[in-house]
């Protein structure tokens, strides 16, 4: 399995995604360039990037509206492998990434694989416009052990999230096309290529992913290679061998074997929170002036989770929250600025109050579920919707478990799902949608991974005579419809309402 994608696609630290034991040059080893390359680009999505140029992939110009790169650079919120992008562009024939040669926007992204980088990591974009610049030419054979090529790209430059780390100017550098026993260490495959040099003093490095390897074609260039992963720590990088790629491209360019798009789940009302997944959520008061809540588990959290038999309320928070649309893609943008309340006992939630209104989102065309207050049914469908994973899982309920006890924790009547449910890990957070696909009966929280008993990721069953069960591979999520009742207006959390079974926090 690769060591890692050398890409940061994402706004995460650097460090986190960073390889190199030591401050990265990207390119490693190389020099500014001294000149723009008619066919080298930078891939920018300024949603989905932590720098001010919106750059997280190199990729290269084959024909005036086709550019290669990583399969891993196409990703996606939904992990559709052909679509259509919504604010991709691509600068081309520049050395700088913001401003000169031109930029084009992206209309449609084709991967090899759904799984990237792990096999066949490279993608085609096609250009909203022609670019009337020279492009690299396709090679017509595998490149042998030791051909000397060029490494480019605008990788960053040290291990820190800092705007001091990512280059505007592009790097190059000089080096070979290593035998693959010398990026062993990624488990390289047949139709990959090991590039740099053997200590990694001259390498591609993190954002480079998806940039060329390309040799001397007379008084133009040859493209051999696109970065995909790491190796590992002073070691040459691994790059997918573009000629064993020649038929699929050339079936899409050509327009002679193009694949349809891949079908998008609706994911509208969702957002990614950290590692899990969240919902904007109203109750039936709700007024349009009132802030949003956003929905997620109580140890979803950031900082400490809520301690068994308490809970969280009215914490400060600082929270970017992206909405999500119906493709999965940004609809409307807030801020968590509240921890209204949290718990994992009795049920596993959490609501986040944000500093926008109900009103706004709808001006912004952003949905909003609402919160059920009658408890889902044995045999009644939900969906798990997780912008975690992009991904909406179609389960049923298929027992409501009197109680589930987990590391010390116990949730009550929380609802066991059908065996063909494939809500897992990542899907933390997501909110159960009843069959009217705007109600939300619960929150999915936990499986059972390993057949353990009442442990970390493998709860238990206990029934109301206590007898207590274990099944491996089973997925739980607990209800929500007890929030409704200690809510009050303006999103204000009011533990002693009439009929709110909440837990309280500790004294």
């Amino acid at each position: 399995m690769r060591v890692q994608s050398v890409v940061l696609a994402s706004a995460i630290a650097v460090v986190a995604a960073t390889a190199a034991a030591t401050p990265a040059l990207a390119i490693r080893g190389g020099v500014e360039s001294a000149q723009a390359y008619s066919f080298m680009g930078s891939l920018q999505r300024p949603f989905d990037s932590p720098r001010a140029d919106g750059h997280v992939c190199g990729v290269t110009l084959i024909a005036p509206q086709w550019v290669v790169t990583a399969g891993h650079c196409a990703r996606n919120p939904t992990s559709a492998q052909a679509g259509t992008p919504r604010g991709w562009k691509v600068r081309i024939g520049s050395a700088s990434t913001i401003s000169g040669g031109r930029l084009v926007d992206v209309d449609k992204f084709y991967s090899y694989s759904p799984y990237p980088p792990q096999d066949g990591d490279l993608a085609l974009l096609h250009l909203a416009a022609p670019v009337p610049s020279r492009p690299a030419s396709l090679p017509s054979a595998r490149p042998a052990d030791g051909a000397p090529t060029r490494i480019m790209g605008w990788g960053v430059t040290c291990d820190q999230r800092e705007p001091r780390c990512y280059p505007e100017h592009l790097r190059e550098a000089g080096t070979v096309v290593q035998p693959a026993a010398e990026c062993v260490l990624s488990g390289i495959t047949a139709r990959e290529l090991c590039v740099g040099a053997k200590d990694g003093s001259v390498a591609a490095t993190n954002m480079d992913s998806g940039g060329p390897a390309v040799v001397r074609d007379g008084d133009g260039w040859t493209l051999i290679g696109a970065v995909s992963g790491s190796n590992g720590d002073d070691q040459p990088v691994v790059y997918t061998d573009v000629h064993s790629y020649l038929g699929w491209i050339d079936g899409i360019v050509s327009g002679t074997s193009v694949p349809p798009d891949s079908p998008v789940p609706d994911m509208a009302g969702t957002a990614g929170l950290g590692g899990c997944s969240a919902s904007v959520v109203r109750t039936a008061a709700s007024r349009p002036g009132d802030p949003a809540l956003l929905l997620t588990n109580g140890h979803c959290v950031q900082g400490d989770r809520p301690k068994p038999g308490s809970a969280l309320a009215d914490q400060p928070a600082d929270i970017p929250v992206q909405v999500e649309g119906r493709d999965g893609y940004t609809q409307a943008t807030a801020k968590a600025t509240r921890l209204v309340y949290a718990t994992m006992t009795g049920t596993d939630v959490a609501l986040y109050r944000l500093d926008t209104t109900y009103a706004q989102l709808k001006a912004a065309g952003a949905r909003v579920f609402r919160l059920a207050t009658t408890p889902a049914r044995a045999g009644d469908r939900v969906d798990v919707v997780s912008a975690g994973v992009g991904a909406r899982f179609s389960c049923s309920v298929d027992a409501v478990v009197p109680h589930l006890r987990e590391a010390g924790y116990q949730q009550d009547d929380s609802y066991r799902y059908d065996s063909k449910c494939g809500a897992s890990h990542g899907a933390s957070g997501s909110p159960l949608v009843a069959a009217d696909g705007v109600t939300v009966v619960g929150v999915h929280n936990t499986g059972n991974d390993d057949g353990g008993q009442c442990t970390e990721n493998n709860p238990c069953e206990v029934a109301a005579d206590g007898t207590v069960t274990v099944h491996k591979g089973q997925r739980y999520g607990q209800r929500t419809t007890m929030l409704p009742a200690c809510l009050a207006a303006g999103s204000v959390l009011d533990l002693s309402r009439p009929g709110c079974t909440l837990t309280r926090p500790a004294a």
